[in-house]
């Protein structure tokens, strides 16, 4: 596989030209007692569809960068100004039930100012199998809509929070003066119930779940942790 290192600003991120496996190591500092970790806050949640996170279950713990959110938004810029969303896929190893996120795909893509939808699976499923990364969820924006998660996007979700329990979709919302990023799960067993049983596509509403649960919450289990390298590949 052929690849090349660009700078934009701070961010380091490895553009693949091939879809071959990468052979370049994830370089994962593990975090040292001075390591700032913090649960992420959820004080300023939207009550009308997403309430403080439920005991769904015992989930491990989850641990990201913060700059991976800012690097994120950095390389949607181009995207967003155009009104465009753009997704990535989040993968990360576990260690001692914890699981870690090192790297962020961004693949190959089709957008408008609702949706984004990932082409050639196969290039980022290579990346994660090489470095046997677990698919621990997947980041997004809204470029000019609030910070909340849309049918589609439990659709979505559904998918990773079926493989892995912990997966969670973060939602990035620059112009959501509220709220600018939201890091969500489907409610467990409500919510997964609700959208197991779902067949419609597109925009569409959903029932509430049969256990009086919102149909997705706020995360419990993930922290940001300074200390945390990661990776990007950006497949575009």
């Amino acid at each position: 596989m052929t690849q090349t290192d660009s700078q934009c600003e701070h961010i380091t991120v490895h553009t693949v030209t091939q879809t071959s496996p990468c052979p370049i190591l994830s370089c994962v500092e593990k975090a040292p007692k001075c390591a700032h970790v913090s649960l992420i806050p959820v004080a300023d949640s939207d009550q009308s569809s997403c309430n403080q996170p439920s005991a769904s279950g015992v989930l491990q713990d989850v641990h990201i960068s913060p700059l991976l959110m800012e690097d994120f938004l950095e390389l949607a810029r181009e995207n967003t100004e155009k009104d465009l969303e753009t997704c990535g896929v989040l993968g990360a190893f576990l260690e001692h039930g914890t699981y870690y996120v090192t790297t962020l795909i961004i693949p190959k893509q089709e957008s408008t100012s609702s949706s984004c939808e990932a082409l050639k699976e196969e290039e980022f499923f290579a990346i994660q199998n090489e470095r046997s990364l677990f698919p621990v969820g997947w980041i997004h924006t809204h470029p000019s809509q609030s910070c909340f998660m849309s049918s589609i996007d439990l659709h979505t979700h559904f998918s990773y929070q079926a493989m892995v329990p912990e997966a969670f979709a973060i939602v990035m919302a620059p112009t959501d003066k509220s709220r600018s990023y939201g890091i969500f799960r489907l409610s467990d067993p409500g919510g997964m119930s609700v959208l197991k049983e779902c067949e419609e596509s597109g925009f569409h509403p959903h029932g509430e779940p049969a256990d009086g649960s919102p149909i997705y919450e706020h995360c419990a289990n993930v922290y940001t942790n300074t200390n945390l390298r990661f990776e990007i590949f950006d497949l575009r």
